[in-house]
């Protein structure tokens, strides 16, 4: 499954995107703690696109999710990270949602170039309900190959 959605830069677009993962994904039949997880990463990552993207046009998030994991982009369109402050490290105060970002997520990737913009890459392995879509299909697949 694959989706897209282009939002404006505003923090109400925010409550849309925790409903359209997590109810893609409970959709589906994943676990409850990985759509926990995939949910509050999400939110921090828009998060980071209305706080910090320094433009005033949309972003995007464009999901996919197979059999094995969850991926998630988000894109802005602003002028990029601004540099670190000498007397701060990357991941200071303004970096606990990165922090958050890394230990809820396999795989957190951000490619911020300045006047390109920011990309973040979450991805996350999943785990099925036993009644999930997936299992079914499988089992289809297992019975009628076999």
């Amino acid at each position: 499954m694959r989706f897209s959605l282009a939002l404006p830069r505003d923090a109400l677009s925010i409550p849309v995107i925790r409903r359209v993962v997590g109810d893609a994904l409970r959709g589906l039949g994943a676990a409850e703690d990985c759509v926990a997880d995939l949910v509050v990463a999400a939110s921090e990552a828009c998060t980071n696109v209305v706080l910090h993207a320094r433009s005033s046009g949309d972003y995007e998030v464009v999901g996919e999710v197979d059999e094995d994991a969850c991926t998630l982009k988000i894109t802005d369109w602003g002028r990029g990270s601004r540099p670190a402050p000498a007397d701060r490290g990357v991941l200071s105060e303004s970096g606990r949602g990165i922090k958050i970002m890394r230990a809820l997520v396999d795989d957190l990737d951000i490619d911020s170039t300045p006047g390109r913009g920011t990309v973040v890459h979450l991805r996350k392995r999943l785990t099925w309900r036993d009644e999930a879509l997936v299992r079914r299909l499988e089992r289809r697949l297992m019975h009628s190959a076999g």
